[in-house]
């Protein structure tokens, strides 16, 4: 299946955890005690993410997917575009094993995390996986620290990116062309999880491998989390209407002496990652708020899509059809069509906690 991370393609439901899949409302979910959170008593505050430390294991699988595309998927016959994301907290340990059933050798290499040469993913160190085989790679995380010098190591936490290092050259150019590639977030103890996380992939002059950006459903006051990965030959920019974040590893500032810059528009290059957690609707309401490369000619070729933001209802006033992007909503601003089903969520593919 080709999931570009958009209202009415299936999703995978918020949140999955490493450990065995079950089904769940006909989506793939994964279950297994991946950390638990903690939130205020009075139901208001983020939940936020706690440190386990603990080893957990995932399965991955490599699939070919129509029109020459390629993705990673939870489950054998439900690869998606981008991948799905793989979420874990400072101080884990995630062994991924890795089934290729597609017809070319492929592999899986991490951004940001720590690994041991047979971990690496490429073809020089044998780290990938022949058609047929299974391969299980092992990623660590660790907190900051002091280091035995007395100089300050940085932590694992960040927004990172995997993706394949052997399909069509040894480093992996045809399958980031094809779609093999995913988020990966490593969180802090105490960060705050969000209540929606989609991802956005700038690849060459597509979103998601689509030549239009797709669109996200989300409702006013959710806490709302972008992964926004660039790969390909080009730079871009990440610009989202009405909404502004911190630019710093979390988007969210840590109190009023925080001086980390606020934006709404941020440069991005090839393997260029980022992250950021925004209130849907804070200050400005609901509506179809527009999001796109600011390279004027990129967005004018399609990279652009709405954050659909609604009101409790359901509805998003003024939105109707816009060039093909996503859900519609009659004129009288009555009901929204053309969204997730049922119990889906847009765009949310994870292993993780949560």
């Amino acid at each position: 299946m080709r999931e570009a991370g958009g209202i009415g393609r299936r999703s995978f439901n918020r949140r999955l955890f490493a450990g065995g899949a079950v089904a769940a409302t006909g989506l793939t979910s994964m279950s297994a005690a991946f950390p638990t959170e903690s939130v205020a008593e009075d139901g208001k505050a983020p939940k936020k993410a706690v440190a386990a430390k603990e080893d957990r294991h995932l399965k991955l699988y490599v699939e070919d997917l129509p029109d020459g595309q390629m993705g990673y998927g939870l489950e054998k016959g439900k690869a998606t575009i981008p991948g799905p994301l793989i979420e874990m907290v400072e101080g884990d340990t995630l062994h991924i094993e890795v089934e290729n059933t597609s017809k070319v050798a492929a592999s899986l290499h991490p951004h940001g995390v720590d690994y041991e040469i047979t971990s690496d993913g490429t073809r020089h160190n044998n780290s990938h996986v022949e058609p047929g085989e299974t391969r299980t790679y092992t990623w660590r995380t660790h907190a900051p620290g002091k280091r035995k010098d007395g100089t300050w190591r940085a932590g694992s936490a960040g927004y990172w990116n995997y993706h394949d290092h052997v399909v069509g050259t040894d480093h992996g150019t045809g399958g980031l062309r094809k779609g093999l590639y995913g988020p990966l977030v490593v969180r802090r103890d105490g960060d705050p999880l969000p209540d929606k996380t989609f991802t956005i992939v700038f690849n060459d002059m597509t979103i998601n491998n689509l030549d239009k950006g797709p669109d996200f459903e989300v409702t006013v006051e959710d806490r709302v989390e972008m992964i926004v990965i660039t790969h390909g030959e080009y730079y871009h920019t990440f610009h989202i209407h009405g909404h502004r974040w911190a630019d710093n590893r979390t988007g969210i500032l840590a109190g009023p002496d925080d001086t980390s810059p606020v934006i709404d528009n941020k440069i991005t290059g090839p393997a260029d990652t980022f992250g950021l957690q925004i209130i849907a609707g804070e200050g400005v309401g609901a509506g179809a708020w527009m999001y796109h490369c600011h390279v004027q000619s990129h967005s004018d070729m399609g990279m652009a899509g709405f954050l659909l933001v609604a009101k409790p209802d359901g509805t998003v006033p003024g939105h109707g059809d816009h060039g093909g992007h996503g859900a519609k909503s009659d004129k009288s601003g009555k009901g929204a069509q053309g969204g997730a089903e049922p119990g889906e969520k847009a765009a949310e593919g994870h292993a993780g906690h949560h």
